[in-house]
């Protein structure tokens, strides 16, 4: 749809070159950047998989049917039973939002990797490099392993991160071009901000 009101031309007059205007200067940065992206915030490089995002609804879903059972019982006189079904609902929405942010996150600071009860974050000068690798890797989270590919951060000092993001995992599962992408996407932060 153009938007005649960006630029200094009239609508019928697209002959005559006139000056660049701030318009004009609006609407290249509009075109060229998202002025609402702030790079210096923790980013994940890619998008949660269906199966992290509906685990965590699940999740959602039973403490919402916990809040309002907990309603219920408080409305019937019984105190002690609503602060469970209100406490176990507070575990439950924090675990969903845990689940959801797990994964590979990085900005101008470093490198964060997150996972459902911890997470480690690494400045860019303690991270050596972040590839693919194909080697034996964990499905879904489960003890069972396949052949598959992993996306491996190793230190300075040698050590590697324990393996989070594979093509096996909650986020890529069925989805190996969305791995391929994730991880390009992950090599391509990472070589941005260490060079």
């Amino acid at each position: 749809m153009p938007l005649p009101f960006l630029t200094a031309q009239p609508d019928g007059d697209t002959a005559t070159p006139t000056k660049k205007t701030a318009a004009d200067t609006i609407a290249a940065l509009l075109a060229s950047e998202d002025l609402y992206e702030d790079h210096r915030r923790w980013r994940r490089p890619y998008h949660p998989g269906p199966l992290r995002v509906g685990s965590a609804a699940l999740l959602l879903l039973l403490a919402a049917y916990l809040l309002v059972s907990g309603v219920i019982i408080a409305a019937a006189g019984a105190l002690p039973g609503a602060g469970v079904c209100f406490a176990i609902a507070a575990v439950l929405i924090t675990v969903a939002v845990r689940t959801v942010r797990t994964g590979i996150w990085v900005s101008p600071q470093g490198l964060r990797q997150r996972r459902v009860l911890r997470g480690v974050t690494l400045p860019w000068a303690e991270v050596a490099e972040v590839r693919t690798v194909q080697q034996p890797v964990r499905v879904v989270g489960t003890p069972r392993t396949a052949q598959g590919q992993a996306l491996v951060v190793r230190r300075t000092d040698g050590t590697a991160l324990p393996v989070l993001v594979t093509d096996r995992s909650a986020d890529f599962v069925g989805r190996p071009q969305a791995f391929a992408m994730a991880a390009d996407a992950v090599e391509e932060r990472v070589a941005e901000f260490t060079a």
